[in-house]
């Protein structure tokens, strides 16, 4: 059954999230309040490889878990710019590597249930050093990762976030014909 959205107030509203409350009719006419976390913008994640089997990965923090884990380079959709431009974007802001082509492997909703956080998903088998990231905060170190060390680090917990564990089961599962 499609739920029924018959009324939206705003509880919280920024240029990062907005938290609503709406009013939605599920099955047999029941009613219900629903909280929902809306994104005014989208986001962007790219699986870096080289020839080498290994994948360009970011160690950093995260205050709202308080965790330290391996992520891809990911980011947010500016306004006015394509989900391609802000992936090429963000790579090298976060890494210092410009990526070669692009080849979307999906795009998704990470949280559908409470929030309509979009994410398109791409991979790129090439990339060119630039220098140093341009932005430091991102990460404590960027290193390149055999593939055969994925499994562990996500044994070990270092590598968690929803955006990487998707990514790279993607572009690992389904490699791009020839290969």
């Amino acid at each position: 059954m499609k739920w029924t959205v018959h009324g939206r107030r705003t509880l919280y509203e920024s240029e990062w999230v907005n938290l609503t409350l709406e009013d939605v009719e599920v099955a047999e006419g029941r009613r219900l309040e629903h909280h929902v976390i809306r994104m005014p913008r989208q986001s962007v994640a790219v699986v870096v490889r080289d020839d080498a089997e290994r994948v360009l990965l970011l160690w950093r923090h995260r205050f709202i878990t308080d965790t330290w884990g391996w992520e891809i380079p990911a980011g947010w959709v500016e306004l006015g710019e394509a989900p391609e431009e802000a992936a090429r974007r963000e790579v090298e802001e976060e890494t210092g590597w410009r990526p070669g082509p692009l080849t979307e492997l999906s795009r998704y909703y990470a949280l559908p249930g409470i929030s309509d956080l979009r994410f398109t998903l791409y991979r790129t088998d090439a990339a060119t050093y630039q220098g140093d990231p341009s932005d430091p905060s991102e990460s404590t170190r960027v290193e390149w990762v055999p593939v055969a060390d994925l499994r562990e680090l996500i044994d070990k917990g270092q590598l968690t976030d929803g955006p990487s564990l998707l990514g790279l089961s993607l572009a690992i599962a389904f490699p791009p014909p020839g290969e």
